[in-house]
């Protein structure tokens, strides 16, 4: 019964939470507040946003926590591998949303904003990732990115900011010849995307432990590679250990020695 109720629970986690948590995210991540009225408005991803989103789901493909092999296959009812595509696609979006909830609206910002992801998640391709290490990255990136934005740039472009604000703000403006505008929005904006990346966040640690055991701790990596392998490359590997190991040394029965009375 308690085997039966895990599989239950992870069931509804993978099939009703997780999509309903990144389909939030998809609408919450281009929503702003207008600071003159209080209207609010949203803005579509750009396409940068649609970029980083692809390269963020090769990383959750590489770092175990998007496993394809085991999500639609085959093997899988109709209905299982439906649910999962559906899910992969709230993923895919909510990702593209979560970038856009940090990124400048317009200008040189939006720019560096958009090459400090593309850097980031270009050498991540190439690192060795577990699902920890993953989920720890990717805090830290958007942690980042909304400090930049909401509380930093927010601040600097703030018309009720002081006048040390406004000094630091004219000088950015002369300096990069009104590159760096950025658009100023009510300080509910940065709530708002403070709640979005909070869901988007947990949503990932949900998908990290939504398919596995709750009694298993994380496999070594080397372990977690070879269950991705098909089942003939598993095969392979197994017989090529067990060709490896010394053959066992026959053992020689000895006559009994005559024995001269």
């Amino acid at each position: 019964m308690t085997a039966n109720n895990r599989s239950r629970n992870r069931e509804l986690v993978e099939h009703v939470v997780l999509p309903v948590l990144f389909l939030t995210v998809t609408l919450l991540g281009g929503l702003r507040v207008v600071a003159e009225n209080g209207t609010f408005i949203f803005i579509a991803p750009p396409l940068v946003t649609l970029v980083l989103a692809v390269l963020l789901m090769l990383l959750l493909v590489r770092g175990r926590l998007v496993t394809l092999h085991e999500w639609v296959g085959h093997e899988l009812p109709p209905l299982t591998n439906i649910a999962h595509i559906w899910l992969l696609i709230t993923l895919f979006f909510a990702s593209a949303q979560s970038f856009n909830s940090v990124l400048p609206e317009r200008g040189l910002l939006n720019w560096l904003f958009s090459f400090f992801f593309l850097w980031t998640l270009w050498n991540n391709q190439f690192s060795s990732l577990d699902p920890r290490r993953l989920l720890r990255s990717l805090a830290i990136l958007f942690g980042t990115a909304f400090v930049l934005k909401h509380m930093l740039l927010a601040s600097l472009y703030s018309p009720e900011g002081g006048w040390l604000k406004r000094i630091a703000g004219t000088l950015l403006q002369g300096v990069s010849l009104g590159t760096l505008d950025a658009s100023s929005f009510a300080p509910a904006t940065g709530y708002i995307s403070f709640f979005t990346l909070t869901l988007y966040v947990s949503g990932l640690i949900l998908l990290a432990f939504a398919g596995k055991d709750e009694t298993e701790p994380f496999a070594h990596p080397v372990i977690e590679e070879y269950r991705q392998l098909p089942a003939a490359d598993r095969l392979a590997v197994r017989e090529v250990i067990l060709d490896d190991q010394p053959e066992p040394v026959a053992r020689v029965e000895r006559e009994p020695t005559p024995r001269n009375d």
